[in-house]
């Protein structure tokens, strides 16, 4: 019993100002989605009223995700070069300028402008929430903290269906953009007065600094510090990081599957009416938040246990399973016979895939030296979007040549699911410099 009255006792003293910042990343990274999961609600009306095929769409979400990735790699320079509120900030209103441009577009060569547009300004988000996780968080609670605003990328897509099917209905495609583009402007003001680094903020208690520096966390030397003596084009000299690469590229190769083709999967698979798609295009994401968070947890839990006393070790066990578990649930989706079924697997599905991603953005923290934590992780995510460039493209060239989903589904799966290979058997030890 005294031990749990000292538990919270020291928690209460400690203080909990770095969980709001986890609600101003989780927040922002919800709008992140929301902007670029539009395209996915709008795809039905957009066909229709611009005359697009399949194909047009998954080369829309080819385009945003080849010019993503591209862009990560400097987007994390940027941010360990110049600090995360700075650039993090610059990205909002960039990004939420690029979504409106999508609702003025007229035809496919100014779509695929707009949303090229849009894969620049967004890139630096998540390796920019990466990097204030690292700053705001001792190790331990981590993944924990980034389950929770990387939860923002299931929370976005499923929101985003009823509210935007009900903007489409009254007021057609176009309007989804523009007012989506206009909460990102909202968000961008109460962000600038709102966030401040670990170090500068006005009312931080010594004790929570305390608390994050004596863990690993507190606000780290810019790059070029004398301190840090690897290259940004050095990390690519790295065993983790090539494995970290080509882990998130079988992540998001899945992934993107469900972001650009969900809601027209279940449409043409399912007999879905435009009226409900947004309810249940919504029900997947939340099993993906569930699983963004649990993964966070399970990590956390392990520690905690002791079970395994090495953070790294207990990110890539929570990773592995996931991977291999998500794999399953994807390969047996276009086999299911009836709705329940399809939608039970499709939560099952996002949710491990949730968790691999939630833990994945946190082992740059454990992987990177303290100055380089958004450069390995935007480095992570350009092999991921790479992939993420190529899968809605060869879906939509699948569904149009075949008629099914199902070539798609189960390849993504198997692909999904290698992802355990490279977590396990190819990041296993830190960056080191000089090593």
């Amino acid at each position: 019993m005294s031990t749990l009255v000292n538990t919270d006792t020291a928690s209460k003293k400690i203080g909990k100002k770095r969980w709001f910042v986890v609600f101003l990343l989780l927040v922002g990274g919800v709008i992140n989605y929301l902007d670029r999961a539009a395209l996915s609600i709008a795809a039905p009306d957009m066909m229709k009223d611009l005359h697009l095929t399949n194909t047009d769409i998954g080369l829309m979400g080819s385009v945003f995700a080849l010019i993503y990735a591209m862009c990560q790699l400097p987007s994390g320079w940027l941010v360990d070069k110049f600090g995360p509120k700075k650039v993090y900030s610059w990205a909002i209103g960039l990004w939420s300028g690029a979504t409106m441009l999508t609702g003025a577009c007229s035809n496919l060569t100014t779509l695929l402008f707009a949303r090229g547009i849009l894969g620049i300004t967004e890139a630096p988000c998540w390796p920019g929430a990466a990097k204030i996780t690292a700053s705001w968080f001792p190790k331990k609670e981590r993944a924990l903290a980034t389950g929770f605003w990387d939860a923002a990328s299931k929370w976005g897509p499923a929101i985003a269906p009823p509210i935007l099917v009900a903007i489409i209905v009254p007021f057609g495609w176009r309007a989804l953009f523009f007012i989506a583009g206009g909460i990102g402007l909202i968000f961008l003001v109460f962000f600038i007065f709102a966030y401040h680094q670990p170090e500068k903020h006005p009312t931080l208690s010594k004790e929570e600094l305390d608390y994050i520096k004596e863990g690993g966390g507190g606000t780290a030397e810019k790059l070029g510090n004398s301190e840090v003596t690897i290259s940004w084009g050095g990390l690519f000299k790295y065993k983790c990081v090539w494995g970290m690469i080509l882990g998130w590229f079988c992540y998001v190769w899945m992934m993107n599957i469900f972001t650009t083709f969900l809601p027209l999967y279940l449409m043409k698979t399912q007999n879905i009416e435009l009226k409900a798609l947004g309810i249940y295009a919504s029900i997947p994401y939340f099993g993906g938040i569930v699983g963004a968070i649990g993964g966070g947890y399970l990590s956390k839990w392990l520690m905690d246990r002791e079970i395994f006393s090495d953070s790294l070790v207990a990110k890539r066990v929570t990773i592995s399973i996931s991977a291999l578990l998500a794999g399953v649930a994807v390969v047996a989706i276009p086999f299911a016979t009836s709705l329940t079924g399809t939608l039970a697997l499709l939560v099952i599905a996002m949710a491990l895939l949730s968790a691999l991603s939630a833990t994945g953005w946190a082992l740059p923290g454990d992987v990177a030296p303290a100055s380089m934590v958004a450069s390995v992780g935007s480095i992570q995510n350009f092999g991921g979007y790479f992939a993420g460039s190529l899968s809605p493209l060869v879906t939509g060239m699948i569904a149009d040549a075949t008629g099914s989903y199902t070539m798609a589904f189960v390849s993504g799966g198997i692909i999904a699911g290698c992802a355990a290979l490279c977590y396990w058997f190819i990041v296993r030890k830190p960056i080191v410099a000089n090593a």
